[in-house]
């Protein structure tokens, strides 16, 4: 029996592997979201499956999202990765990925976790929608465009409201699966114990 999915699926075995085990899942560990902020911004003016394809690059590319590191990295690196056909090879990106470490690092430090500052945005628990079609789910959303104005005031680049939203859907902030979808229930129903400090690690052991 064939299974129905999201309309965005297309056939390729990589899109639909992360579509019925990752895609909305509820994710609160600090490193996860920082990586899957980068590759949203990173898909800019591309499709999520070319940045799929390229995420194991991306991982080595950028010390395992460990922020830390990439925070020390200088122009050399950035020369270093224009030459890297595995990933995006764009410096507006790249130098944003930088940045973007660095401004992760001070949320850490002011908010405690990057779960916690994030999760605010939607009141600290997944937002469950009843979408019917793909046509009804929106680009952006009131909760997007506060997330994306706070990031941008923080000093990230790359987070525009669109990309902002298309991360909450990733990260299971909002539940974005039409309701036709077999992992519509199967996502609303993964209500992790929020407060596990254990999910919510430190990027940077």
């Amino acid at each position: 029996m064939n299974k129905t999915r999201c309309g965005w699926v297309t056939v390729d075995p990589l899109y639909i592997a992360y579509h019925d085990t990752e895609w909305g899942v509820p994710e609160y560990d600090d490193r996860k979201l920082f990586e899957l902020l980068i590759l949203e911004g990173a898909q800019a003016g591309l499709s999520w499956l070319t940045i799929l394809k390229k995420r194991d690059n991306y991982r080595k590319a950028f010390a395992q999202f460990q922020a830390k590191k990439i925070a020390a990295f200088t122009d050399a690196d950035v020369t270093r990765l224009l030459t890297n056909d595995g990933i995006v090879r764009n410096r507006l990106k790249i130098a944003a990925t930088i940045q973007n470490a660095r401004a992760f690092i001070t949320v850490q430090k002011e908010c405690g976790s990057f779960a916690d500052y994030l999760w605010q945005f939607v009141g600290g628990q997944p937002k469950i929608n009843t979408w019917p079609t793909l046509k009804a789910v929106p680009a952006r959303t009131g909760e997007s465009d506060a997330m994306s104005k706070d990031l941008s005031k923080r000093g990230f680049k790359f987070v525009g409201s669109t990309i902002c939203y298309a991360f909450m859907q990733a990260t299971g902030m909002v539940n974005d699966h039409v309701v036709e979808c077999f992992r519509y229930a199967e996502v609303g129903g993964q209500r992790e114990e929020w407060g596990n400090d254990k999910n919510r690690m430190d990027a940077n052991p």
